[in-house]
């Protein structure tokens, strides 16, 4: 069973250092080490080595036995080689979803939708982001495949840090909550056509939005 305070803690601490290796303050080939991280962070050594692995997951650290962690360099080509597939793989669960999602699903679709226009209506980046999080997933279960929800969410996992990194853009959020109406109206309309190519744009604006942002790290190559 997993200790909901430590998985709490880890995804805080995935997110704190994440954040901090994509704006430049941590460089390619610095060591993490355990110890050191959980001072700083004031927290045991298991959240700090369950936030290591979910980031070595990702691929921005690359984590070997006896050895530790070390933060990778993650060339421009691999990022866009994961956003392609994040795109194709999200548009066919959109696609997927405007023919299998239940009335209930599409009302709980739509309805977090709306509170997520409310959220960015008054500035809540913060639940935002988490309300983003739960938004696809609704979609890949709506889906109806339990393959490829796996597979896209195994896909996303990975690509959390940059996905998350896009909304430190100003005027992201609304931008996105934009492309999501396009996304659900044609899940609503049961339109599979639409939804495909809704989700396919908003994925590649995502990742446009990350190569916008001044990362040295990703600009220099």
């Amino acid at each position: 069973m997993i200790d909901l305070d430590v998985q709490t803690h880890a995804e805080r601490l995935a997110t704190e250092i994440a954040d901090a290796i994509l704006s430049g303050r941590i460089l390619p080939g610095t060591h993490l080490d355990e110890k050191s991280l959980a001072v700083q962070f004031g927290v045991s050594r298991t959240p700090v080595r369950e936030a290591l692995r979910q980031l070595g997951n990702s691929g921005l650290i690359d984590l070997r036995p006896h050895k530790g962690a070390t933060v990778t360099k993650v060339t421009p080509a691999k990022l866009e080689e994961m956003f392609c597939a994040m795109a194709e793989v999200e548009a066919t669960c959109a696609r997927l979803a405007a023919i299998s999602m239940t009335p209930i699903e599409r009302r709980r679709l739509d309805a977090l939708h709306h509170s997520m226009g409310e959220m960015v209506q008054n500035s809540l980046d913060d639940r935002y982001i988490e309300a983003n999080v739960a938004f696809h997933g609704a979609i890949y279960a709506g889906a109806h495949n339990g393959i490829i929800h796996e597979f896209a969410m195994n896909l996303r996992r990975r690509l959390s840090p940059f996905r998350r990194a896009q909304f430190q853009k100003a005027g992201r959020l609304a931008q996105s909550h934009a492309e999501h109406g396009f996304v659900v109206r044609a899940i609503l309309h049961a339109d599979a056509p639409a939804a495909h190519a809704a989700m396919l744009h908003h994925v590649s604006l995502v990742e446009l939005a990350f190569d916008e942002l001044t990362v040295p790290r990703f600009r220099s190559e």
